[in-house]
């Protein structure tokens, strides 16, 4: 497999000069119209009023399911009128980045109105990532046969790194991404612990035999990959099904990666970031031979998070392309790739100043972007 560490720090200052307001002003009108390298595009406000959203998912009906980290959950309408908060959801340790995180319909939904969501789930010593699935009634606003099915193996104290976003695979099952938690990065590496991890499971929270260390004395088979820091995002690749991640670095070291079985992916022993307070490298360096490299890395760090492969029609220049969103650079990173390589980086809607939690193609091949800052759901399209 070829080594990649491509880093598109150089890109920013060109990328913005290409991608700039057409209205004059920081203020956000319910229309803007951003110019782009591919044409110009119209972002608009479609919902609002929200508490620190976190992630949306479509229902087949058009509607979206959102949640709020501080523990709720909402149906937007087709309109961008919101619910109000859908009852029986699980406590939630909302806490520092903590709360209520991904939620995502199970691919039977139409059939069973299962939906599986991700959250800080309170435990006497702090909290720790769990799953739980349930069935969503539209009709009552509430869930129904609450079941956990995952929940983190560790629970160490602090208030980050909980990772948390679900993505179910072509063949049902379902992949998790865990944080470090902050204080336990060494954990990562260790293959006893859900620690910085990718899981593998089933709907009802068994483990798929197919599964990379299933067998394997002393080692968790539910694991698919280790070595992570804090992936909060992830996606099928459209053509070959893999799942490809984003995750955090510390101070720079900010990583897109193929996410596959069993392999490492060197957190916190090989990273391109250093230590936050004294500036120190971490690690052994930013390559070894057993650990898998990133195929892109952000130096500095851009916070990713919220991942999508563009396979709409809306914007036919983007197919193919992979959307990021970013909460420190606040924007939007779109990546053209070339089979596994990125080959560029535009950054869109930096102008607008607003922390990107999600990023999400729609049904109708629209762009969805959940924007953290302001509590509102933005849709991209074409502006004509």
């Amino acid at each position: 497999m070829p080594k990649s560490n491509r880093s598109f720090r150089p890109l920013l200052l060109a990328s913005i000069l290409a991608s700039s307001v057409l209205l004059s002003g920081t203020t956000f009108a319910r229309d803007v119209v951003v110019r782009t390298e591919t044409g110009n595009v119209k972002v608009t406000e479609f919902a609002t009023g929200l508490d620190t959203p976190w992630s949306i998912a479509f229902l087949p009906d058009g509607r979206m399911l959102v949640t709020e980290r501080p523990g709720r959950m909402r149906v937007v309408g087709t309109d961008g009128s919101l619910s109000a908060p859908i009852a029986r959801v699980p406590a939630v340790h909302a806490r520092g980045q903590g709360g209520l995180l991904d939620v995502v319909p199970s691919p039977s939904f139409a059939q069973d109105g299962l939906i599986v969501f991700s959250y800080a789930e309170p435990t006497q010593r702090g909290a720790r990532t769990a799953v739980a699935r349930a069935r969503l009634d539209l009709e009552r606003l509430e869930l129904r046969e609450v079941q956990r099915i995952f929940a983190q193996n560790e629970d160490p104290s602090g208030n980050q790194h909980f990772g948390s976003r679900l993505v179910f695979a072509a063949d049902g099952t379902l992949f998790v991404t865990l944080g470090d938690r902050g204080g336990a990065r060494e954990r990562a590496q260790a293959l006893d612990s859900h620690i910085g991890k990718v899981v593998r499971i089933a709907l009802d929270g068994s483990v798929p035999p197919d599964n990379p260390f299933v067998g394997r004395a002393g080692v968790l088979p539910e694991i698919w990959s280790y070595g992570h820091r804090n992936i909060q995002g992830a996606a099928l690749h459209p053509q070959t099904g893999e799942l490809w991640t984003h995750e955090h670095g510390p101070q720079g070291g900010d990583e897109i990666n193929r996410a596959l079985p069993g392999l490492n992916y060197g957190w916190p022993e090989v990273t391109y970031g250093r230590e936050y307070v004294t500036g120190r490298k971490i690690g052994q360096g930013s390559s070894r031979d057993d650990v898998e490299p990133p195929l892109l890395q952000w130096t500095p760090s851009i916070a990713p998070s919220g991942m999508s492969f563009y396979t709409g029609e809306r914007f036919p220049q983007w197919k193919g392309n992979v959307l990021v969103g970013a909460l420190r650079y606040q924007l939007v990173a779109r990546l053209v790739l070339d089979g596994n390589e990125v080959r560029h980086e535009e950054r869109l809607l930096a102008e607008l100043g607003r922390r990107i939690r999600d990023v999400r193609q729609g049904p109708d091949g629209y762009v969805w972007v959940v924007d953290e800052s302001e509590g509102r759901i933005l849709r991209l399209e074409p502006a004509q």
